[in-house]
């Protein structure tokens, strides 16, 4: 499978549900490329659960799969990646405990943030941007505009992958000033068709 997250596009981030696997088998579907289990208040045993019937369905489609912060996780599970935020382990202590064949994603908010990882390219596979507009999965964020995403995304050689309440209208609205790489949770995770919701957004951004 060809780990390269410059040709993916539309990630989903999900947390631990009783009905998670067909959530992530209907996104993939519809069209998702990319698989990341975010939960911050399920025991460890839960996501490390997960993560275990997660991995070969991802797979089945060709899709990688990363858990949010835990670099213990990812390293029972076998899973793809790890995605870290500004306030967790160190991107080069991922790279110390997994190696350099998992791939490391990073939070960023502010220019900050993206000095610091434009800093350490070289040992990351992607960075986001956001969130462009408030949005409740993230509510001691305030939205960074869309400045912000135009200059991570013209000054990263990397994927910016960016999150804020996409939907496919966002998907082409942002679309008119570059972007390229989504991040989407409620939309497809709180849907009553997952499938229905990953093939909208997924038509939206084919349409770029």
């Amino acid at each position: 499978m060809n780990l390269s997250m410059s040709n993916r596009d539309l990630y989903l981030c999900i947390n631990v549900r009783d009905n998670t696997r067909a959530i992530v088998e209907q996104a993939l579907e519809g069209g998702v490329n990319v698989v990341q289990i975010r939960e911050k208040d399920k025991e460890a045993r839960e996501i490390l659960r997960l993560a275990d019937e997660l991995i070969p369905l991802c797979h089945r489609y060709s899709v990688p799969l990363f858990i949010n912060d835990r670099a213990d996780l990812v390293l029972l599970s076998g899973a793809d990646g790890i995605h870290v935020g500004q306030g967790d382990i160190e991107v080069d202590d991922c790279r110390r405990i997994l190696g350099d064949d998992v791939l490391v994603g990073l939070s960023t908010h502010e220019i900050s943030d993206l000095e610091g990882a434009l800093a350490i390219a070289d040992r990351t596979s992607y960075i986001s941007a956001g969130p462009v507009d408030p949005t409740p999965t993230k509510p001691q964020r305030v939205g960074t505009g869309i400045d912000y995403v135009k200059e991570a995304i013209d000054r990263s050689a990397k994927p910016v992958f960016v999150t804020g309440g996409v939907d496919p209208e966002k998907v082409l609205t942002l679309g008119e000033v570059g972007v390229r790489h989504f991040v989407v949770v409620r939309y497809i995770a709180d849907s009553d068709g997952p499938f229905e919701a990953a093939t909208k957004l997924r038509k939206a951004i084919d349409s770029l």
